[in-house]
Formats: structure tokens, C-alpha cells, sequence
């Protein structure tokens, strides 16, 4: 119940809205405890008298009761569903922010459909804890105490029997939290689950079609749902274990009530009046306690969802930066790996292992390997996407971790292996980084990214909207939007990670004259990470990785004589052309 303490805290913030709802409540339990009295006066003084003036002035009363149950009840819910919607709204942009902010080990290891269930079904059980379940609560609390005090002044005796329901249904109601809180956390687990399959079948949609597989992505979406309907049936059965106790100690007080107070009434020591409004707070006694009892649900789950939420809010952030952080405001473009090794979270090997290196100022670096060589790594500790777990990273003599993050990436341009388009307009992608960009300078580095003659034939052409992660466009045309996207910012250093692998060899060579040019006057180094050697082979050095292992590093003519790995790719992909022009 502590993340469920911490969301109370949070109302804080929101003090004057709570106090009106507080403040509503109070002036609702006072006409709910008024409201019986009005009942004995009419029925003493007026009915049993025959006194029509006393029960003109009683039923008067009563309907100006009865209106101010309704807007004090109005304002109590009005005012808590505002707080409510409050504490959700900080909830839900701490949680987002504190996402975007999460490294990406954290990203490797969390299920995006776990954190897209804790952004919306978790916040919202909280938001309906507060704005209903917190005011029954409350309510009720505040209603039997009060109440309580009331029938003790009428009569202690039937007061006494009357309330030892308090007890036993405080009991029934503890004993329901401690066996069942860890029932609600599950639901909400396989909520995720089963959100999973369908973010990954909505996401893979075409490759289900193309394997067949709707058959059998049906029946693993119908087990997980089969699984979440079940866990939701034992909360049900918790319920019901439970419930049916309180509903019949509520009727054996009330038999209790009136068979003692019959008596009573009967030996003159209680008048029907009395009686009448004694059994109205019986039901102010009994209504609390099943408003509590049905409450007691939705705060297990909002106590669970609370618990899920701030996980996610506590976790740590690994790559932050350091006291003292300077800003990074551009290069010489000497780059150094010392002695660098590094490990992903989870993993059991490493990723790299010792490597080491120096680019000079202006140096076109190409980065070569075969398929989980470390090539990509590499570029990953640069901006500091992850540290390094051994050994140190540099830039001009100054280890990266020694500037801050923002400065760090905001001058280091990349272009990812996999892209990922936004919604909205292929020039709104493009100016991603750089959201002040003119329809100039978007122009300019779409025909760098051989990209501007493709948008031009478009009928909205640069106001094209781009579909749902970029469908409509091919893998080669997203790929020259990010290569785009990424010439539009204020580089120092450009990072190329097979960049035009979805592009044919043509298109790759007219790219990468194009770039040439801009990489040579604005960045002060360049890497390009390829698998292709006919990307590479012009660049200045090529740094040769296998295993994780730096295993060689020079030209491509100084390679193709020193390295035996280098001349096997090379060998490699030289027949796979030809093979492939054959099968053509």
C-alpha cells in the first residue's frame, strides 16, 4: 500500500479542489444525519398529534434536505473527479517523461506493451480509486462516526447492537486485502500480455499474412485471454467469498434493531418516531460498510496499478550526466577507444573486447564486419547510448562521460540501421531534429539523400502524409528520409550505420557522392558502418572488427594485403553478385 500512499501525497498539489470536495462531504453527512431527525419530528409532533402545521414545516424541511444531499453530492464528486483527473494528467506526463529519459538498457530488457498498459489502464484504475473509490471511502468513514455518535445519544443500547457490524465487517474486509492484493497485480500483468500480442500482430501484420499464421496467432491470443479471464473470474470468486458475510451480518442487525427496538416502543421507552429514524441510520450505518465493502475491489487493483506505475517512475536512469557536466560545442575530430570493452545488460559475453583506436581530424572512418561483429556497438558508446564497461571513450583528449547528453547527441548525427518514421508530413520527418528548418534547407538535403525527385512526383509533395511508421514507403525511400533527417542537423561528427543497405548498389554509390561532399566540409569525422566492402573501400581507414575483436585497420588496398578475413569477405561477396545476377 506504499505506491498507493505516495498517490495520496500527489493530491498535495491539488489541495483546493480536495478541500471543496472535503468540505462538500461534511455538509452531505450533515444533511444525511439531520435528515431522520426531520422524520421523528414530523412523526412525533405532527402525525401522531395530528399537528398538519408540524408536518407541512417537516416534509418542507425534507425536500430543502434533500436538495442539499443533491448539490452537496454533486460538488463532492465534482470536485474529487477534478483532483482525480489532475493527479492522472502529472501521473501520466511523469511517467512519459521519465521514459524518454530511460537509457536503452533499460528499453532492451521492458516490454513496450508493459509500459503502454502502465501509461493507460494503470493510470486510469488510479484516476477511478481517486475520484470514486477514495470519496466512498471517506464518506463512509466520516458517515459512521458521525452516525455512530448520533444513535449512541438516542439509545446506547440498540446503538451497541448496532455497531458491533463495524468490527467484524473491518475484519472480513482485511482479510479479503491481504489474500487477494497480489490476485489484482496479476491481472494486470497478463493485461500486458495479452496487449503484447496484439502490438506485435498489429506491428507484423503482413508477415503473419505471408507465413499463414493467422490461425495460430489467433489461438495465442485466444490462450492469454482464456488465461486473463480466468485470473479475472478468481478476483470474482474472492468477491464473492467474501461479500455475502457482510450482506448477512447487515440483515441480522437489522432483525436485531427491530425486534429490540419493537420492544421498546412497545414498553414505552422508544416512540415510533424514534424507531423510524433510529432504522434510517441503521441504513447510514449499513450503506457505508458495503460502500466500503465494494470499494475494497478497486483499491486492491488501484493499489496494484500504483505499485506498476511507479516502478517505472523509480527506475534508475544509467546514463545520466556527471556533476559538473560541460557542454560539448564541437570537435577537432581526434576520436579515441582506449582499451575499450563492453557488455550489454543481461548478456553473458561481451560485445566488445579491448578494442582500441584513433580517428584524425576530417577522417572518413568505415567500420566492417560480418553480421554481430561489434560494428554497430561501436557507434552506440559514442553518443553514449550505453557506457562503457571497460576502458574509456574520447573525444580531442576528453572522455565522453565528462559532457553533458544533450550537448553530446545534439552534435552527433545518426542515421540507424533501422528507421523509424513518425506520423505526419515527409517534411515534418525530415526537420524532425530541426522543427525550424526552412523548405530550402529540407530541399537541400533531399536531393543529398537522392530522395527530392521521389517527393516531387508525389501529389502533396513535401506535405505528403506519411503513414503509420512509414507505410506507403519503401525500406530504401524511409532509409534516405532518416539519411535526410539526420544532414539537417548541427553535426560535428556523422555516424552512418548501413545506412543504405535497403537501397540497390546504384543508388548507394550516387548517395554517397552526394554525402562526400558534406561530410568532408561540416563533420569532423565521419564513420560509416557497412557489411558491403563496395560502400567502404574508398574510405580513409577501414577498422576491421570480428567477434568483438579490432582484428585489423587501414586502406582497403592495405587490407586486402594484410588481412586474410578482409579478402574472404571481399571473395564472398564478389561471387554473390554474380549469383545473383544469374538468378535474375
Amino acid at each position: 500500500m506504499q505506491s498507493l500512499l505516495r498517490v495520496l501525497k500527489s493530491l498535495v498539489v491539488y489541495r483546493w479542489l480536495l478541500i471543496g470536495s472535503l468540505v462538500s462531504l461534511l455538509c452531505l453527512t450533515a444533511a444525511n444525519a439531520v435528515t431522520p431527525q426531520l422524520f421523528r419530528w414530523g412523526i412525533d409532533e405532527g402525525i401522531t398529534k395530528k399537528d398538519l402545521e408540524i408536518v407541512l414545516y417537516s416534509a418542507g424541511a425534507l425536500v430543502l434536505a434533500a436538495i442539499s444531499r443533491g448539490l452537496f453530492n454533486f460538488g463532492q464528486s465534482f470536485w474529487a473527479e477534478a483532483a482525480s483527473q489532475g493527479v492522472a494528467y502529472d501521473l501520466r506526463n511523469r511517467i512519459f517523461s521519465k521514459i524518454q529519459n530511460l537509457s536503452f538498457s533499460y528499453h532492451d530488457q521492458a516490454q513496450t506493451s508493459q509500459l503502454l498498459t502502465r501509461v493507460t489502464n494503470d493510470i486510469e484504475q488510479i484516476r477511478t480509486f481517486l475520484g470514486t473509490s477514495l470519496v466512498q471511502v471517506i464518506s463512509s468513514v466520516v458517515t459512521l462516526l458521525s452516525i455512530a455518535v448520533v444513535i449512541l445519544f438516542m439509545n446506547w443500547r440498540l446503538a451497541l447492537i448496532t455497531l458491533t457490524v463495524v468490527p467484524m465487517t473491518g475484519w472480513l474486509l482485511a482479510q479479503f486485502f491481504s489474500k487477494n492484493s497480489r490476485l489484482f497485480g496479476q491481472v494486470q500483468e497478463q493485461l500486458g500480455n495479452l496487449n503484447a500480442v496484439l502490438q506485435e500482430n498489429l506491428i507484423g501484420i503482413r508477415v503473419v499474412k505471408a507465413f499463414v499464421r493467422e490461425e495460430a496467432e489467433a489461438e495465442r491470443y485466444t490462450a492469454l485471454n482464456d488465461a486473463l479471464v480466468e485470473t479475472s473470474m478468481k478476483t470474482i470468486r474472492a468477491i464473492r467469498n467474501t461479500f455475502p458475510f457482510i450482506f448477512l451480518l447487515s440483515n441480522l442487525v437489522t432483525l436485531a434493531v427491530f425486534g429490540y427496538g419493537g420492544s421498546e416502543v412497545i414498553g414505552g421507552q422508544f416512540s415510533v418516531g424514534e424507531l423510524v429514524a433510529f432504522n434510517a441510520y441503521l441504513l447510514l450505518i449499513l450503506q457505508p460498510l458495503l460502500l466500503i465493502g465494494f470499494a475494497a475491489p478497486a483499491i486492491a487493483q488501484a493499489a496494484s496499478s500504483a505499485q506498476r506505475v511507479y516502478e517505472v517512475v523509480d527506475a534508475t536512469i544509467e546514463i545520466r550526466d556527471r556533476p559538473n557536466a560541460i557542454p560539448f560545442s564541437g570537435c577537432v575530430g581526434r576520436i579515441t577507444f582506449e582499451n575499450v570493452s563492453f557488455r550489454y545488460p543481461g548478456a553473458t559475453t561481451e560485445a566488445l573486447k579491448a578494442v582500441s583506436f584513433e580517428t584524425k581530424p576530417k577522417e572518413l572512418i568505415a567500420v566492417l564486419g560480418m553480421t554481430a561483429s561489434g560494428k554497430s556497438t561501436i557507434m552506440n558508446l559514442l553518443p553514449r547510448f550505453y557506457d562503457v564497461t571497460a576502458g574509456s571513450v574520447r573525444i580531442d583528449g576528453r572522455d565522453v562521460r565528462d559532457f553533458s547528453l544533450k550537448s553530446l547527441r545534439s552534435h552527433i548525427g545518426i542515421v540507424f540501421q533501422e528507421t523509424t518514421l513518425f506520423s505526419g508530413t515527409l517534411r515534418e520527418n525530415i526537420a524532425y531534429a530541426n522543427a525550424s528548418a526552412s523548405l530550402e534547407q529540407v530541399i537541400e538535403v533531399a536531393k543529398a539523400a537522392q530522395m527530392h525527385e521521389f517527393i516531387m512526383g508525389l501529389p502533396d509533395g513535401y506535405e505528403t502524409i506519411v503513414g503509420e511508421r512509414g507505410v506507403g514507403l519503401s525500406g530504401g525511400q524511409k532509409q534516405r528520409v532518416a539519411i535526410a533527417r539526420t544532414l539537417l542537423t548541427n553535426y560535428s561528427i556523422l555516424i552512418l550505420d548501413d545506412s543504405t543497405s535497403a537501397v540497390d548498389a546504384q543508388t548507394a554509390v550516387q548517395i554517397q557522392a552526394a554525402l562526400d561532399d558534406l561530410m568532408r566540409q561540416k563533420a569532423c569525422t565521419t564513420f560509416v558502418v557497412a557489411q558491403r566492402i563496395s560502400t567502404v573501400q574508398n574510405a580513409d581507414r577501414i577498422l576491421l572488427m570480428d567477434k568483438g575483436r579490432l582484428v585489423g585497420q587501414g586502406t582497403h588496398t592495405e587490407l586486402m594485403g594484410t588481412s586474410p578475413l578482409y579478402g574472404a569477405i571481399l571473395e564472398s561477396q564478389v561471387k554473390q553478385a554474380p549469383d545473383l545476377t544469374a538468378s535474375r
